[in-house]
């Protein structure tokens, strides 16, 4: 499948693995790649730029296919070393850089002077347009059912997609409830050029998690996602487990008096006691609602050629059966 997407970054696939804490190692990017998406690593979950460019060389032996950086931009009291992290991407020769949070506007002419092609995570139109004027590439629009950080809009993507599709001029992908062929033939009818998969590549063989979280994220519904920190205005969807429940107490105590210090104990330091140690009470963490689509743990190259199978089925079977006059009904779907 050809798409603005697969063109402007090499790609077999319009798949890309967004940046995730504590999950976007060498080993789960490299997979991804070979697969013939487009994988990420995090670039902020390395310590350090030195550290960043070890793991850029450990996904240089995996694959021989473009990869990506993620940089996420997060206010903060001591900014990390960005000009340092963007040195260690352009030294490893990567040529790809997701960015979300803030802004990139500040460092995009020292990734463009690299010859970096950047997408940026935008939650509203506004900021993707903001996005293009300033030199990105592309876009990934968020709608609300994505995890992590899905703005203070609360639009879903059935109104951001299209929304997106008719300001914008550069390609985006879609993110927030992807998980299947059905996620990806429905963006492109909205206009977007692929997709962009985070919790559900979580839940993959290769994915470098305890298992325990890929269990939770199998055994979980759409019903079990939370929404924290509104009252600080930095939203945040995670999966329900003790620590958010205990988060949420304290948002209802406090109420518009909240701050973060308030709940400093779920928030600091939780994805390595969930991702490296399993423990899944420990706190909140970026689950999407698109959890309730998750209903095994294959392999990344079983999940993308999935993907890619079932969208090319609904797109010649289903939708063209529409046309034709056959009504063709649903292709019987694989365990997603």
């Amino acid at each position: 499948m050809k798409t603005a997407i697969t063109e402007l970054f090499g790609i077999q696939h319009p798949i890309i693995q967004g940046g995730m804490h504590y999950v976007g190692f060498a080993e789960l990017a490299a997979a991804v790649s070979n697969a013939g998406g487009l994988g990420i690593i995090t670039g902020l979950t390395q310590k350090t730029p030195e550290l960043l460019a070890k793991e850029i060389a450990r996904c240089r032996d995996m694959t021989d296919k473009p990869f990506g950086v993620n940089l996420t931009f997060l206010p903060s009291f001591t900014a990390p070393p960005y000009p340092e992290y963007i040195a260690a991407i352009r030294e490893g020769g990567v040529r790809i850089v997701e960015t979300a949070g803030r802004s990139p506007e500040q460092y995009m002419p020292a990734l463009k002077a690299a010859g970096i092609k950047v997408i940026h995570k935008c939650t509203s139109v506004r900021h993707s347009l903001k996005a293009e004027k300033i030199g990105c590439d592309a876009v990934s629009v968020d709608g609300f059912e994505c995890g992590g950080h899905p703005g203070e809009d609360d639009i879903p993507n059935m109104i951001l997609l299209p929304r997106a599709a008719d300001e914008l001029k550069i390609p985006f992908v879609a993110s927030g409830g992807m998980a299947d062929g059905r996620s990806l033939v429905a963006s492109l009818a909205m206009g977007a050029d692929g997709i962009n998969m985070g919790t559900r590549f979580v839940a993959t063989k290769e994915a470098p998690v305890h298992d325990n979280v890929k269990r939770a994220l199998v055994e979980a519904t759409e019903l079990d996602t939370r929404l924290v920190m509104r009252a600080l205005r930095n939203t945040e969807r995670v999966l329900k487990n003790k620590g958010v429940d205990q988060l949420l107490e304290i948002e209802r105590e406090k109420g518009a008096s909240l701050k973060i210090q308030d709940i400093h104990e779920q928030v600091a330091g939780v994805y390595p006691k969930v991702m490296v140690d399993g423990e899944m009470d420990a706190g909140a963490w970026s689950c999407g609602m698109v959890v309730g689509l998750i209903n095994d743990i294959p392999t990344v190259k079983e999940l993308i050629d999935r993907v890619m199978t079932e969208a090319e089925q609904i797109i010649r079977q289903r939708l063209t059966g529409f046309l034709d006059g056959t009504g063709a009904k649903a292709p019987t779907r694989a365990v997603a």
